[in-house]
C-alpha cells in the first residue's frame, strides 16, 4: 500500500496540533523536502522551537503563494 502524501507546496498552514508549544493553529510553516517522511504520511517542517521535525501531514493544509509572496516569506523563515 502506497501512503505517499503529495506535497507540491513549499508551505503549509497548521490546522491541527497535539502540542501547542511546537505547532500553532493557523500559522504558516515552511516544508522541508523529505521523501521518506512523505511515504509514511508525514512532512518535515520547521516548528515553533526552530527545529525541523516530522509531523502528520493531515495536521496541515498545503498552500502555494505567488513568487513575490514567497520572496517576502523567505525573510521570515
Amino acid at each position: 500500500m502506497n501512503t505517499t502524501i503529495e506535497t507540491p507546496s513549499k508551505y503549509a498552514i497548521c490546522i491541527q496540533t497535539e502540542d501547542a508549544d511546537s505547532l500553532t493553529l493557523r500559522k504558516v510553516y515552511k516544508i522541508l523536502p523529505d521523501e521518506n517522511a512523505k511515504k509514511s504520511g508525514y512532512i518535515r517542517v520547521i516548528d515553533n522551537e526552530d527545529e525541523d521535525y516530522l509531523y502528520r501531514a493531515d495536521f496541515f493544509v498545503f498552500i502555494d503563494f505567488a513568487p513575490e509572496v514567497e520572496r517576502a516569506l523567505l525573510g521570515t523563515f
